[in-house]
């Protein structure tokens, strides 16, 4: 199944064990989903669902994953079960939430899970049905796992590969934060000393949809040359670092490492160093 669907695909999709999950974000999320939503979808935090926020960014970032029995009530809540097919969408492309939530189910050994290409608005434009007010559905039974299964990496990992030069450890924040000329989320500008900077943004055609396969393929191809083959993904907190894992699945790729905690763990973390190009 391609990681990918589209609007028409969405609209013409017949299948009972459909579940639509709403991974917007921002403080009115949830009331912008009451107010309108595709029709059947149900809502899911980014906050509250989709991490388990500690008191110390310093250590795990702002969005660190929660535990597996946690997401396991989350999804027995949503009405989520084994042989359920997925699809999720943001307002923002796949890279607010949607993607994270992808990266979450497929960890969890989920195999039916898709992102909505183009989000929300993609949707509106294609005529696929809206509704409003809470959507209603049954619990599931839990479905038991004990750890997630795709490939994860902490700050030490990060340190280490880099210093053996045996990974490339992509950051796909805008360029101005990695250059560190601002920083508008965390407390300080730059990036991880021999990250390299590939915007998530990159992966979007320019009406906010995703490259296709092929394109997408040669062009990590061509970025990736001649750097170790072993990928490290990260972003400001772990969560449009999964647009580009997304990307990259999509595109054929291995599923590459995701480092959670990302820069906000590691420029609040005492005594690592921090690059800047200004």
């Amino acid at each position: 199944m391609s990681p990918i669907i589209s609007p028409s695909e969405l609209k013409n999709l017949q299948t009972e064990n459909l579940i639509i999950l709403d991974a917007r974000t921002g403080k009115d999320a949830r009331q912008n989903y009451l107010e309108k939503h595709i029709k059947g979808a149900r809502f899911i935090d980014l906050d509250k669902d989709l991490a388990e926020i500690g008191e110390n960014a310093a250590f795990g970032g702002r969005h660190p994953l929660p535990a597996v029995e946690k997401f396991a009530e989350t999804l027995s809540g949503l009405g989520i079960s084994e042989d359920s097919h997925i699809i999720v969408y943001d307002d923002k492309n796949g890279s607010n939430a949607a993607a994270r939530a992808w990266w979450m189910l497929r960890s969890f050994g989920l195999e039916n899970v898709q992102v909505l290409d183009g989000g929300m608005q993609a949707a509106e434009s294609n005529g696929v049905d809206f509704s409003n007010g809470e959507e209603t559905f049954d619990k599931t039974a839990l479905i038991r796992k004990d750890h997630w299964a795709l490939p994860v990496s902490n700050l030490e990992d990060v340190e280490n590969e880099l210093e053996n030069k045996s990974s490339t450890v992509i950051d796909v924040r805008d360029a101005y934060r990695y250059k560190g000329e601002s920083e508008p989320i965390d407390l300080v500008a730059g990036h991880i000393p021999g990250a390299v900077n590939i915007p998530f943004s990159e992966n979007l055609d320019e009406n906010g949809y995703f490259l296709k396969p092929e394109t997408l393929k040669e062009k990590y191809r061509q970025l990736l040359e001649n750097k170790a083959e072993h990928l490290i993904i990260h972003c400001g907190s772990g969560v449009t670092a999964c647009h580009t894992i997304l990307a990259l699945d999509y595109a054929g790729f291995p599923i590459p490492d995701l480092y959670v905690g990302s820069w906000s763990e590691w420029s609040r973390r005492e005594g690592k160093e921090i690059a800047k190009e200004i």
